[in-house]
């Protein structure tokens, strides 16, 4: 969508507008294809109708497109469909409808409301030819018609055609036709171009100023296109010559680089003009791509399919050129339709290309450094640097050679006298009038990636995967210092990714943290910053990438756990970071790169994009496709200020350049999301009959789905916008669309009723806004459900009941004692039964005592109400059952289980819950009771139970038992109440058993 950086042709090096960037840049296309649903590859003409959908004609057939959904119309050879499949030219109506020029086929209408085309005659009463080159409205209720073999005008009013002559000197074969804003007509015909006066009656030739030979050659040569642009210029295309225009004093000037000239004659026949909002005319050829040219420029500017780059155009051969309302340029092509938001300005992108002489070499961009005269160098890949000459428009490419030659080139450095050193594997030196390379300058290097370099002094600090060396050119000495384990004042780490200066201080970044030199020979005594656990002052991560200064002397950080900046670089004392991550609104808290622009905002690289932090208000944007940009991720350091002031980042794919913006600028308005089609009850809706905004949608009473597509119709970064949907009185929230989907809302068997549909969209970018619109939503009740049979079946059925209340009074007068006897004896038996099944479910077997599942129900009861220390619980378990088990027998430890329990329930209040736990195991809820009552009460279950013995088969059976208690605290579960009392359990049990233990964490009683 937006622009990226690319090339302009020769001629257009002498451009010199405000803009440095200018001869770099080309637009950047989103395709729609083949695969997205054309029905043909070549594209021949593209219109936008009132609604603002965008129709696509081809050599297959008609398109209507909205962003995400394409509605076809084809030659079926029905009375309702097009006539030919070929599509040559189109025409947007005031109705919403469409006329349709076809090769073959003659003239068709689009009639929006009946969702249908019909046809014109050919001959008497219809056109003069079936093959139609041109559509144009003529300022009223009409539209001229110009095909193979003469001009006609339709009134759409009456819905005539009426054939216009055009003299003698004309040719039949009329290419283009335009109606000025005059009133004046004219004529592209196959023999030049002709004129009608308004109120005349007769076409003449137009005469161009004697000294413009070019011009007139333009203006004889077949017409193929016709433009009056804004400002009341006429553009005319011709088949051979080239292009000219008409000023708004009547002067002809010819197109310069695209009119004929004596070295040039012969040029790409010009199929279409377009006008986008700044003034430039946008010229569509049949071959050599789009032209762009503002009047008064000493050269166009080419723009064409570039093989290397899926943005480029998608071909070279364009039919039909379209600027929509939202400010796209649309471009039909033989490979598709493609469209770029022409105003987006903010950030573009410099692309590789090995085809373009102005792209890059390589598409990763490692460093950048803008030198002493105001050059860009870029490091690449594969030992590749480009040179950027802003003033000259031009783009060096230079290659580092021998071992060099594949390597990347992460770091350059300038020196005093303007010699260029450039951080490969090892170094390298660049002459910086001849740019003769020199590979290789230290052998003592040649075996170290240089991925950090600063120049101090004459000096240069070199960063690499074994720290730091440091090296004079002049001397040829060779120092290296890295990080010592036993050394808290060596480097943080040997990996040093950033060297930067900062009031006379040398920063190191490395993947280790911060290390702070007071003098740039200092190769250990550092100051180390580095990441602090559960500190919030300290560094967010030690991974450092780049360090920079803002105007007011503050220090940012990039790191890969978010940016961090501190007030001052001055760093007396405990520095405490300021942090800014994704909490705080970036998209990602892996980043690369800060740097601070003209106006002390601090721009950051991150692994999914590109943020602004706001100087005054701290608040983060993050860029999107609507700003410009398209490189998706950036893993280097490599950032710059140009010496425009845009600021350079270098990513995975190219060089994104982020131009001075306007912070304080309203956002673009972005219009509400439209319904684009619809279905009711399974049924499409014609185009014509879709609501707008604020308009109602009507179900009746057979027809409860509803399903309908929507978009926001600007074009604009597709993928990144969001779409949800409610509705009001139906849905309690939003739906969101899945992100790459195409917008629906889909209802079925909604009830009767009125509601309110809401569709929503929100865009990303540095002014992300939230859009709305709303449709009233009215579904018609059944015959069944309307008002009036409601009251007659209201009224009859009071009849009904009023005769049978007086029929059968008596005899339900003699059935009532009877039938309410044997309700109240059922009634007594349910209930006992219901009694049983309740105590049953609820009671242990062997005990006749709470089971585990009815005993935790009634505690948590009591837990739910109890205060905090109200009520305790207490857990027993017999100590050495095991043994009597193992010793008398299963049937005897029954017994003895049968037997405790009633002594235990015998001691226990009348309110207090028992229950068995499992196996020897019981417990006891105490409501009303506090951790002292409890221990007494538990101290005599245990003297009891010791001075008790079970007699079973002529056996004594002796029992003691351990016994854990735990009060109640405020707020805890059941479980977590239970399981206290469980932990003092076995406190008693390690204890020796035979005892009373209270839980740990609460006052020790013993009874």
């Amino acid at each position: 969508m937006l622009l990226a950086c690319l090339l302009a042709v020769p001629a257009a090096r002498a451009w010199t507008g405000a803009d440095p960037w200018a001869p770099f840049l080309t637009p950047w296309f989103e395709r729609v294809g083949t695969a997205d649903g054309l029905p043909h590859s070549v594209t021949t003409a593209v219109v936008q109708d009132r609604r603002g959908l965008v129709w696509i004609g081809t050599m297959g057939g008609l398109v209507r497109y909205d962003g995400f959904r394409l509605q076809m119309y084809d030659a079926q050879g029905k009375g309702t469909d097009l006539p030919d499949a070929y599509v040559r030219s189109l025409l947007a109506l005031p109705d919403g409808g469409v006329l349709v020029g076809t090769n073959a086929g003659g003239l068709a209408r689009f009639d929006p409301v009946g969702n249908r085309l019909r046809t014109y005659p050919t001959g008497v009463g219809g056109t003069s030819d079936r093959k139609i080159y041109s559509l144009a409205a003529d300022g009223s209720t009409g539209a001229w018609i110009a095909t193979d073999r003469g001009l006609d005008h339709l009134d759409l009013t009456h819905d005539t055609i009426t054939h216009v002559d055009t003299g003698d000197a004309t040719a039949p074969r009329n290419f283009s036709v335009l109606q000025d804003r005059h009133g004046d007509l004219w004529l592209g015909n196959d023999r030049g171009l002709f004129m009608r006066r308004r109120g005349a009656q007769d076409f003449v030739r137009p005469t161009p100023a004697t000294d413009d030979a070019a011009a007139a050659t333009v203006l004889r040569n077949q017409a193929w296109a016709l433009h009056e642009d804004a400002g009341g210029r006429l553009w005319v295309g011709s088949g051979q010559a080239g292009a000219a225009y008409r000023d708004t004093n009547g002067r002809w000037h010819a197109v310069p680089g695209f009119s004929p000239t004596p070295a040039q004659g012969n040029f790409a026949t010009v199929r279409a003009f377009a006008e986008s909002g700044d003034g430039t005319e946008w010229i569509g050829t049949d071959g050599s791509g789009v032209l762009s040219y503002r009047a008064g420029d000493p050269a166009v500017r080419h723009i064409a399919h570039d093989a290397a780059q899926p943005s480029s155009l998608p071909g070279d051969s364009i039919r039909g050129l379209l600027h929509d309302a939202a400010g796209n340029l649309w471009v039909a092509t033989d490979l598709g339709v493609a469209h770029t938001n022409t105003r987006a300005r903010m950030v573009c992108t410099l692309l590789p290309s090995p085809l373009d002489a102005r792209g890059l070499a390589d598409a990763n961009v490692h460093a950048i450094l803008v030198d002493s005269r105001q050059r860009i160098w870029l490091g690449l890949g594969n030992g590749q640097i480009d040179l950027i000459d802003q003033g000259a428009g031009t783009i060096r490419h230079l290659q580092l050679d021998g071992q060099q030659r594949h390597r990347d080139v992460q770091a350059f450095a300038e020196m005093p006298d303007g010699t260029i050193w450039v951080g490969t594997q090892g170094l390298a030196r660049i002459a910086p009038d001849t740019l003769a390379i020199t590979s290789n300058v230290e052998p003592r290097l040649a075996s170290q990636p240089v991925l950090s370099m600063r120049q101090v002094d004459g000096s240069l600090l070199l960063g690499t995967y074994v720290g730091v060396y440091r090296y004079t050119p002049a001397t040829g000495a060779l120092e290296h210092f890295r990080h010592d384990a036993s050394d808290q004042g060596s480097l943080a780490s040997d990996t040093v990714r950033e060297i930067a200066r900062v009031d006379g201080r040398i920063w190191y970044g490395t993947t280790g943290g911060i290390s702070v030199a007071d003098r740039a020979d200092a190769n250990r005594g550092f100051r180390n910053l580095s990441e602090r656990d559960g500190s919030t002052g300290s560094l967010p991560q030690d991974y450092i990438g780049s360090i920079a200064t803002d105007p007011d002397g503050g220090l940012w950080v990039a790191t890969f756990g978010g940016v961090a900046h501190l007030a001052s670089s001055r760093i007396d004392g405990a520095p405490r970071f300021r942090v800014l991550g994704t909490r705080e609104g970036l998209s990602s808290d892996k980043v690369n790169a800060v740097l601070p622009d003209a106006h002390g905002h601090v721009w950051a690289s991150l692994s999914n994009g590109v943020s602004m932090i706001d100087r005054a208000s701290g608040k983060v944007y993050n860029l999107g496709a609507r700003d410009g940009l398209h490189i998706p991720s950036y893993i280097y350091i490599a950032a710059a200020r140009a010496p425009d002031g845009a600021i350079m980042f270098g990513g995975l794919g190219g060089l994104t350049i982020v131009r001075d913006p306007d912070a304080t600028a309203a956002a673009e308005p972005v219009p509400a999301p439209s319904i684009t089609a619809a279905r009711i009850g399974g049924i499409g809706m014609a185009p014509g009959a879709l609501p707008d905004t604020g308009q109602p949608i009507h179900l009746d009473g057979d027809s409860r789905s509803l399903r309908v597509g929507f978009a926001v119709l600007d074009y604009r970064a597709l993928l990144e916008t969001r779409y949800s949907y409610r509705m009001e009185g139906f849905d309690e929230g939003w739906t969101d669309v899945p992100a790459g989907s195409p917008p629906s809302a889909v209802y079925t068997n909604l009830p009767h009723g009125d509601y309110t549909l809401h569709l929503r969209a929100s865009t990303r970018g540095m002014r992300p806004v939230t859009v709305e619109s709303t449709y009233p939503v009215v579904v018609a009740p059944r015959w069944y459900e309307t008002l009036w049979l409601r009251l007659l079946v209201l009224l009859l059925g009071a009849l009904l009941v009023v005769a049978v209340i007086h029929l059968r009074t008596l005899y339900l007068r003699r059935q009532a004692k009877r039938l309410q006897r044997q309700i109240d004896e059922r009634t007594r038996d349910l209930q006992e039964a219901n009694a049983r099944l309740d105590q049953l479910a609820g009671t242990d077997e062997l005990t006749g005592v709470y089971n585990r599942r009815r005993f935790l129900e009634l505690a948590a009861g009591v837990c739910e109400l109890a205060g905090d220390g109200d009520a305790c619980l207490a857990v027993l378990d017999l100590d050495r059952f095991k043994q009597i088990n193992d010793g008398h027998g299963h049937l005897a430890g029954d017994a003895v289980i049968r037997a405790v329990t009633d002594i235990i329930v015998g001691q226990c209040a009348p309110n207090d819950l028992v229950g068995r736990y499992g196996g020897e195991e019981l417990v006891i809820c105490m409501p009303d009771c506090d951790a002292a009552r409890a221990m007494r009460a538990a101290e005599r279950i245990r003297d009891a139970l010791a001075a008790s013995t079970v007699h079973y088969d002529d056996h004594a059976i002796r029992v003691t038992t351990s016994i854990g208690v735990a009060a109640i605290r405020r707020g805890e579960s059941v479980e977590q109440w239970l399981s206290r009392a469980d932990a003092a359990l076995y406190e008693a049990k390690r204890c020796g058993r035979d005892r009373v233990v209270l839980a740990a964490d609460e006052a020790s009683v013993r009874a």
